[in-house]
């Protein structure tokens, strides 16, 4: 007996459907020209050049921790040149109260929340003094441990909501860190308790040396947070103002009680991993100089200076500037005192454990003499 025809679901449609939910946001082109007329930046003037100086002293920033890490100066450095408007133009989109929670490489973000630049060429150097903070920073010391960043905005952006603070918290992870566990933990959790909280994933496309496309099938990182049941932005990661208007937009949407927002930035870091990193072995130059001209500099300097708010001598200005501030960062460092083993130990544990009370003891008597 022939089998009956029946209507069937296109199937085909549905899965195409699933893996095309999220919506790209850019507001300035690679040329520095708006995308769309209508898609002008909440940026006044005076903010415009306030974040293109931030954006243009986080790469000199960067340049010179890069020319110390060849000197030998700090320890093993994992630069973001590249990265730096993901990281500050979002900073841009939050408060001094709202509380910053970096990797390892954000720490230039930290630096422009509020902590010493002293301190981040300790923290380069492993020196504990590094995460003696100004009373009143809101931000806690850059995290080294993939992940575990996410639980831990997951649970004080949920404090903030209990205590009834105006304020949130931001995080960063990178493309490789949304495969831990720690990340949907993270965001499961915020989502779960509508936790005030911003995560942001900084996609440049490598996770160390393993591409992007080979340690997640997944067709965005942003649409990740369906799972969670929070909102999933991506965003030109090259574009100052559309990260400054969607973090702006992310922070009021916790605030209002609907919960976290999970943004994923499309950008590139310029240069390796970490200065023990050869990236030439998994990468082309070719693919490097086609990210170069997507610059976010290049775009904002167009951008500004049709509207005849940057000059090249004010860039110049602000990186001369900039160099100044880390030469006397890294004397200050150099002048800190050296740190024991003792002092080291003295700050595994809140209070130390028998083992390592002997261990301090014993270390204390040896640097004694």
């Amino acid at each position: 007996m022939a089998k009956k025809e029946t209507n069937t679901i296109n199937f085909d449609e549905i899965v195409k459907e699933s893996t095309d939910i999220i919506k790209h946001v850019q507001i300035l082109d690679e040329k520095g020209k708006l995308v769309n007329k209508g898609a002008e930046s909440s940026l006044t003037d005076d903010e415009l050049v306030a974040l293109m100086k931030d954006l243009v002293w986080g790469r000199a920033v960067n340049e010179r921790l890069i020319l110390a890490g060849r000197q030998g100066r700090i320890g093993n450095l994992p630069p973001s040149e590249g990265q730096e408007a993901s990281q500050l133009a979002t900073l841009f989109g939050i408060s001094d109260e709202d509380f910053l929670i970096p990797t390892y490489r954000d720490v230039i973000p930290l630096v422009k929340h509020g902590m010493p630049l002293k301190n981040a060429i300790l923290w380069y150097r492993g020196h504990v003094a590094a995460n003696k903070f100004p009373e009143g920073l809101q931000g806690l010391p850059a995290q080294t441990i993939i992940g575990s960043q996410y639980v831990q905005a997951a649970g004080l952006g949920l404090a903030y909501k209990l205590d009834g603070k105006d304020k949130v918290v931001m995080t960063y992870i990178g493309d490789g860190g949304t495969s831990q566990g720690d990340f949907y933990e993270g965001i499961n959790f915020a989502g779960a308790f509508d936790s005030q909280v911003v995560f942001i994933v900084q996609n440049n496309k490598y996770g160390i040396s393993v591409p992007r496309e080979k340690q997640s099938k997944a067709h965005t990182l942003a649409q990740k947070a369906v799972a969670a049941g929070i909102p999933g932005v991506q965003v030109d990661g090259m574009d100052p103002l559309a990260l400054y208007e969607v973090t702006k937009m992310a922070k009021e949407h916790a605030l209002s009680g609907k919960g976290p927002v999970l943004i994923e930035t499309l950008t590139y870091r310029f240069g390796p991993h970490t200065l023990s990193d050869d990236p030439t072995r998994y990468r082309s130059d070719e693919e490097v100089a086609e990210w170069r001209e997507k610059d976010y500099l290049i775009r904002m300097r167009k951008f500004l200076g049709d509207k005849g708010l940057w000059t090249e001598e004010m860039e110049e200005q602000v990186i001369a500037d900039t160099t100044e501030e880390v030469n006397k960062a890294l004397d200050e460092a150099d002048a800190e005192p050296k740190q024991t083993v003792s002092e080291l130990l003295e700050n595994v544990f809140e209070e130390p454990t028998p083992r390592i009370k002997k261990e301090i003891e014993m270390y204390k008597a040896k640097e004694a003499k």
